[in-house]
């Protein structure tokens, strides 16, 4: 089984639109969609933070970067009910593992601070793989790096477009987020054959 990070294992703390129209006011979609355009290349490598504190001091002047990369990135909420899912999925025989699409920076804050290492059984970062959901190949090599077919993998998303990618690659996927509670994920796992140890 392969699980996304945000939207499924993690959230931004206080939620990402209010936190940035916290940080950035009425100019909060001007903020998110310069994030996006600069993000989304790094996603695979390079100095993400770098490049936005550059952007930001030339267009958001007023806005300290420091604070917001801090709330926007390094103050991830761990879902209670999505780790203790995990758990359970896990004694049931399963093996559970992390697929996220990740700057290097973030990345190191989920490995350093969220305990992700212990809590799944491996995990895959797309800055670590060079390659990014929903790429067909980000699925075609996590399945070769555990060794199976993809078709023998369950994948989790918050996304419909990456889980098309997933399907596209021939892994079982569904679409889920936090917010749709823990019934549901329960219930699109058992239909897909998963065992849930009481």
């Amino acid at each position: 089984m392969l699980l996304d990070a945000d939207g499924v294992v993690q959230s931004v703390r206080g939620g990402w639109w209010p936190t940035l129209a916290r940080l950035a006011g009425d100019r909060a979609v001007e903020l998110t969609t310069l994030i996006d355009r600069l993000e989304v290349p790094m996603l695979v490598g390079g100095d993400f933070p770098a490049v936005l504190r550059a952007a930001m001091a030339e267009r958001f002047p007023d806005l300290g970067f420091d604070e917001a990369y801090a709330a926007l990135w390094l103050s991830a909420e761990v879902s209670p009910a999505t780790v203790a899912l995990v758990r359970v999925l896990r004694a049931g025989g399963h093996g559970v593992h992390l697929g996220t699409n990740q700057h290097a920076r973030r990345a190191s804050y989920m490995k350093g601070e969220l305990g992700y290492g212990d809590l799944f059984d491996s995990c895959f970062y797309s800055c670590d793989l060079g390659l990014a959901k929903p790429d067909v190949a980000f699925f075609e090599t996590v399945a070769r790096e555990l060794g199976v077919s993809p078709a023998d993998v369950l994948f989790v998303d918050d996304s419909a477009t990456n889980v098309r990618g997933a399907q596209a690659a021939g892994m079982a996927a569904v679409r889920w987020q936090i917010e749709d509670g823990p019934e549901e994920i329960r219930s699109l796992l058992l239909a897909h054959g998963a065992t849930l140890a009481p």
